[in-house]
Protein backbone atom coordinates (compact mmCIF):
# COMPACT_ATOMS: atom_id res chain seq x y z
CA UNK A 1 0.00 0.00 0.00
CA UNK A 2 2.77 2.17 0.86
CA UNK A 3 4.42 1.62 -2.60
CA UNK A 4 1.06 2.60 -4.32
CA UNK A 5 0.85 5.80 -2.56
CA UNK A 6 4.21 6.85 -3.40
CA UNK A 7 3.66 6.14 -7.20
CA UNK A 8 0.39 7.81 -6.87
CA UNK A 9 2.00 11.13 -5.55
CA UNK A 10 4.67 11.27 -8.21
CA UNK A 11 2.33 10.59 -10.47
CA UNK A 12 0.29 13.40 -9.28
CA UNK A 13 3.07 15.89 -9.33
CA UNK A 14 4.13 14.71 -12.49
CA UNK A 15 0.79 15.02 -14.00
CA UNK A 16 0.21 18.15 -12.06
CA UNK A 17 3.61 19.81 -13.59
CA UNK A 18 1.92 20.03 -16.95
CA UNK A 19 -0.43 22.48 -15.35
CA UNK A 20 2.08 24.57 -13.42
CA UNK A 21 5.40 24.03 -15.64
CA UNK A 22 4.30 25.37 -18.82
CA UNK A 23 3.67 29.31 -17.13
CA UNK A 24 7.09 29.41 -15.57
CA UNK A 25 8.80 27.63 -18.97
CA UNK A 26 6.90 29.36 -21.56
CA UNK A 27 4.90 32.74 -20.09
CA UNK A 28 6.31 35.90 -19.69
CA UNK A 29 7.03 37.47 -17.62
CA UNK A 30 9.09 34.64 -16.38
CA UNK A 31 10.27 34.34 -19.73
CA UNK A 32 12.05 37.18 -19.52
CA UNK A 33 14.13 35.92 -16.83
CA UNK A 34 17.32 34.72 -18.17
CA UNK A 35 17.33 31.25 -16.87
CA UNK A 36 17.95 28.24 -18.13
CA UNK A 37 14.11 26.71 -19.73
CA UNK A 38 15.25 23.22 -17.74
CA UNK A 39 15.45 25.17 -14.61
CA UNK A 40 12.08 26.67 -14.77
CA UNK A 41 10.42 23.26 -15.77
CA UNK A 42 12.01 21.90 -12.67
CA UNK A 43 11.21 24.84 -10.46
CA UNK A 44 7.24 23.89 -11.80
CA UNK A 45 7.64 20.70 -10.78
CA UNK A 46 8.74 21.63 -7.56
CA UNK A 47 5.84 24.01 -7.11
CA UNK A 48 3.59 20.86 -8.45
CA UNK A 49 4.92 18.93 -5.27
CA UNK A 50 4.51 21.44 -2.83
CA UNK A 51 0.50 21.73 -3.84
CA UNK A 52 0.36 17.77 -4.04
CA UNK A 53 1.59 17.82 -0.62
CA UNK A 54 -0.87 20.02 0.55
CA UNK A 55 -3.76 19.31 -0.58
CA UNK A 56 -3.26 15.61 -1.27
CA UNK A 57 -6.68 14.92 -1.87
CA UNK A 58 -7.37 16.94 -4.76
CA UNK A 59 -4.25 15.74 -6.55
CA UNK A 60 -5.36 11.81 -5.55
CA UNK A 61 -5.52 9.71 -8.76
CA UNK A 62 -7.84 7.20 -8.37
CA UNK A 63 -7.17 4.64 -11.51
CA UNK A 64 -3.46 4.59 -12.63
CA UNK A 65 -4.30 3.13 -15.97
CA UNK A 66 -2.32 3.87 -19.46
CA UNK A 67 -5.30 5.23 -20.50
CA UNK A 68 -6.72 7.17 -17.36
CA UNK A 69 -3.28 8.63 -17.45
CA UNK A 70 -3.13 10.15 -21.08
CA UNK A 71 -6.36 11.76 -20.09
CA UNK A 72 -5.30 13.25 -17.07
CA UNK A 73 -2.23 14.39 -18.45
CA UNK A 74 -4.08 16.43 -21.52
CA UNK A 75 -6.20 18.35 -19.67
CA UNK A 76 -3.71 19.40 -17.16
CA UNK A 77 -2.06 20.52 -20.23
CA UNK A 78 -5.17 21.76 -21.39
CA UNK A 79 -5.32 24.05 -18.15
CA UNK A 80 -1.71 25.57 -18.58
CA UNK A 81 -2.33 26.34 -21.98
CA UNK A 82 -4.55 28.92 -20.89
CA UNK A 83 -2.52 30.07 -18.16
CA UNK A 84 0.49 30.51 -20.77
CA UNK A 85 -2.34 32.21 -23.69
CA UNK A 86 -3.23 34.92 -21.27
CA UNK A 87 0.21 36.03 -20.37
CA UNK A 88 1.08 36.16 -23.81
CA UNK A 89 -1.77 37.99 -24.62
CA UNK A 90 -0.90 41.05 -22.31
CA UNK A 91 2.91 40.91 -23.72
CA UNK A 92 1.47 40.71 -27.23
CA UNK A 93 -0.58 43.53 -26.84
CA UNK A 94 2.56 45.55 -25.35
CA UNK A 95 4.82 44.55 -28.07
CA UNK A 96 2.08 45.94 -30.56
CA UNK A 97 1.40 49.53 -28.64
CA UNK A 98 4.79 49.55 -28.87
CA UNK A 99 6.15 48.29 -32.45
CA UNK A 100 3.46 51.33 -33.23
CA UNK A 101 5.28 54.04 -31.27
CA UNK A 102 8.28 52.41 -32.76
CA UNK A 103 7.12 53.03 -36.84
CA UNK A 104 5.40 56.20 -35.82
CA UNK A 105 9.32 57.25 -34.30
CA UNK A 106 11.00 56.10 -37.92
CA UNK A 107 12.51 53.23 -36.00
CA UNK A 108 9.81 50.42 -38.18
CA UNK A 109 13.06 48.58 -38.92
CA UNK A 110 14.89 48.49 -35.65
CA UNK A 111 14.51 45.19 -33.96
CA UNK A 112 16.27 43.95 -30.69
CA UNK A 113 17.31 40.46 -29.97
CA UNK A 114 15.83 38.94 -27.03
CA UNK A 115 18.80 37.38 -25.26
CA UNK A 116 16.53 34.85 -23.57
CA UNK A 117 14.54 33.75 -26.91
CA UNK A 118 17.02 34.79 -29.37
CA UNK A 119 14.14 36.20 -31.21
CA UNK A 120 13.49 39.69 -32.42
CA UNK A 121 11.47 42.16 -30.99
CA UNK A 122 10.44 45.85 -31.38
CA UNK A 123 12.41 48.59 -29.27
CA UNK A 124 9.99 50.16 -27.56
CA UNK A 125 7.77 46.97 -27.20
CA UNK A 126 10.65 44.97 -25.68
CA UNK A 127 10.48 48.05 -23.06
CA UNK A 128 7.02 47.90 -22.10
CA UNK A 129 7.28 44.73 -21.91
CA UNK A 130 9.95 44.51 -19.45
CA UNK A 131 8.13 47.46 -17.64
CA UNK A 132 5.68 45.22 -17.38
CA UNK A 133 7.41 42.22 -15.68
CA UNK A 134 8.75 44.66 -13.05
CA UNK A 135 5.27 45.95 -12.46
CA UNK A 136 4.48 42.64 -11.97
CA UNK A 137 6.94 40.80 -9.57
CA UNK A 138 6.69 44.38 -7.82
CA UNK A 139 2.92 44.19 -7.13
CA UNK A 140 3.31 40.58 -5.97
CA UNK A 141 1.78 38.93 -8.77
CA UNK A 142 4.16 35.79 -8.71
CA UNK A 143 2.69 35.38 -5.44
CA UNK A 144 -1.18 36.02 -6.18
CA UNK A 145 -0.30 33.56 -9.47
CA UNK A 146 0.31 30.93 -6.89
CA UNK A 147 -2.68 31.20 -4.82
CA UNK A 148 -4.40 31.17 -8.01
CA UNK A 149 -2.42 27.76 -8.74
CA UNK A 150 -3.49 26.40 -5.19
CA UNK A 151 -7.07 27.75 -5.68
CA UNK A 152 -7.44 26.22 -9.34
CA UNK A 153 -6.23 22.33 -8.00
CA UNK A 154 -8.91 22.45 -5.09
CA UNK A 155 -11.49 24.34 -7.29
CA UNK A 156 -10.61 21.58 -10.23
CA UNK A 157 -8.90 18.45 -9.21
CA UNK A 158 -6.45 16.47 -11.19
CA UNK A 159 -8.16 15.42 -14.68
CA UNK A 160 -11.41 17.01 -13.73
CA UNK A 161 -10.88 20.40 -15.84
CA UNK A 162 -12.03 21.28 -19.12
CA UNK A 163 -13.28 24.42 -21.12
CA UNK A 164 -15.81 27.09 -20.35
CA UNK A 165 -18.77 26.67 -22.91
CA UNK A 166 -18.31 30.41 -23.31
CA UNK A 167 -14.76 30.67 -23.30
CA UNK A 168 -14.35 32.30 -26.54
CA UNK A 169 -16.42 35.23 -25.45
CA UNK A 170 -14.61 36.04 -22.44
CA UNK A 171 -11.11 35.30 -24.54
CA UNK A 172 -12.55 38.05 -27.02
CA UNK A 173 -13.70 40.44 -23.99
CA UNK A 174 -10.37 39.85 -22.90
CA UNK A 175 -8.86 41.24 -25.98
CA UNK A 176 -10.69 44.04 -25.75
CA UNK A 177 -9.44 45.36 -22.49
CA UNK A 178 -5.97 44.44 -22.80
CA UNK A 179 -5.86 46.51 -26.66
CA UNK A 180 -7.27 49.66 -25.08
CA UNK A 181 -4.99 49.27 -21.69
CA UNK A 182 -2.00 48.68 -23.64
CA UNK A 183 -2.13 51.41 -26.26
CA UNK A 184 -3.32 53.62 -23.06
CA UNK A 185 0.23 52.58 -21.94
CA UNK A 186 1.67 54.22 -25.56
CA UNK A 187 -0.83 56.77 -26.32
CA UNK A 188 0.88 59.80 -24.85
CA UNK A 189 4.05 58.70 -26.73
CA UNK A 190 2.05 58.30 -29.64
CA UNK A 191 -0.08 61.54 -29.41
CA UNK A 192 3.24 63.10 -29.43
CA UNK A 193 4.28 61.82 -32.35
CA UNK A 194 1.43 62.16 -34.30
CA UNK A 195 0.98 65.87 -33.27
CA UNK A 196 5.02 66.51 -34.51
CA UNK A 197 4.18 64.89 -37.50
CA UNK A 198 1.59 66.99 -38.36
CA UNK A 199 3.78 70.38 -37.37
CA UNK A 200 6.61 68.84 -39.65
CA UNK A 201 3.55 68.61 -42.45
CA UNK A 202 2.94 71.81 -41.91
CA UNK A 203 6.35 73.34 -42.09
CA UNK A 204 7.05 71.66 -45.02
CA UNK A 205 4.36 73.69 -46.68
CA UNK A 206 6.00 76.81 -45.46
CA UNK A 207 9.45 75.98 -45.90
CA UNK A 208 9.25 73.78 -49.17
CA UNK A 209 12.92 73.17 -49.56
CA UNK A 210 13.57 71.98 -46.20
CA UNK A 211 14.34 68.01 -46.03
CA UNK A 212 11.42 66.84 -44.20
CA UNK A 213 12.16 62.92 -44.01
CA UNK A 214 16.32 63.90 -41.92
CA UNK A 215 14.12 66.76 -40.05
CA UNK A 216 11.26 64.08 -38.73
CA UNK A 217 13.22 61.83 -38.13
CA UNK A 218 15.87 64.03 -35.65
CA UNK A 219 13.01 65.68 -34.02
CA UNK A 220 11.14 62.39 -33.50
CA UNK A 221 13.78 60.60 -32.02
CA UNK A 222 15.00 62.95 -29.85
CA UNK A 223 11.31 63.83 -28.31
CA UNK A 224 11.07 59.65 -28.17
CA UNK A 225 14.19 59.89 -25.86
CA UNK A 226 12.12 62.53 -23.88
CA UNK A 227 8.37 61.21 -23.64
CA UNK A 228 9.59 57.55 -23.26
CA UNK A 229 10.49 58.16 -19.24
CA UNK A 230 6.85 60.44 -18.63
CA UNK A 231 5.19 57.43 -20.40
CA UNK A 232 6.89 54.72 -18.45
CA UNK A 233 5.86 57.25 -14.99
CA UNK A 234 2.67 58.07 -15.73
CA UNK A 235 1.33 54.45 -16.96
CA UNK A 236 2.87 52.46 -13.70
CA UNK A 237 -1.10 52.11 -12.71
CA UNK A 238 -2.17 50.77 -15.78
CA UNK A 239 0.88 47.88 -16.14
CA UNK A 240 -0.34 46.89 -12.63
CA UNK A 241 -4.19 47.35 -14.01
CA UNK A 242 -3.01 44.73 -17.14
CA UNK A 243 -1.49 42.35 -14.50
CA UNK A 244 -4.94 42.03 -12.22
CA UNK A 245 -6.82 42.10 -15.76
CA UNK A 246 -4.77 39.17 -16.37
CA UNK A 247 -5.01 37.29 -13.30
CA UNK A 248 -8.74 37.41 -13.14
CA UNK A 249 -9.00 36.34 -16.93
CA UNK A 250 -7.40 33.39 -16.35
CA UNK A 251 -9.39 32.46 -13.32
CA UNK A 252 -12.63 33.23 -15.48
CA UNK A 253 -11.10 30.76 -18.21
CA UNK A 254 -10.69 28.53 -16.25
Amino acid sequence: MASVGFINQVCACLLLGLRVSPVFALAPPFSLVRTPVLFRVLFGLGVSACLVAVDPAAARIDDLGVGNLIVVAARELLLGLVFVTAFHLMFGMLYAAGRTVDIQAGFGLAMLIDPTSQNQMPLVGTLFAYGAAAVFFAMGGHQDLLRMMDASLRAIPLGTGHLQPDGLARITVFLGVLSATAFGVAGGAILCLFLTDAAIALLSRTVPQMNVLVLGFQVKTLLLLLILPAAFGASGALLARMSTITLEAVRGLL
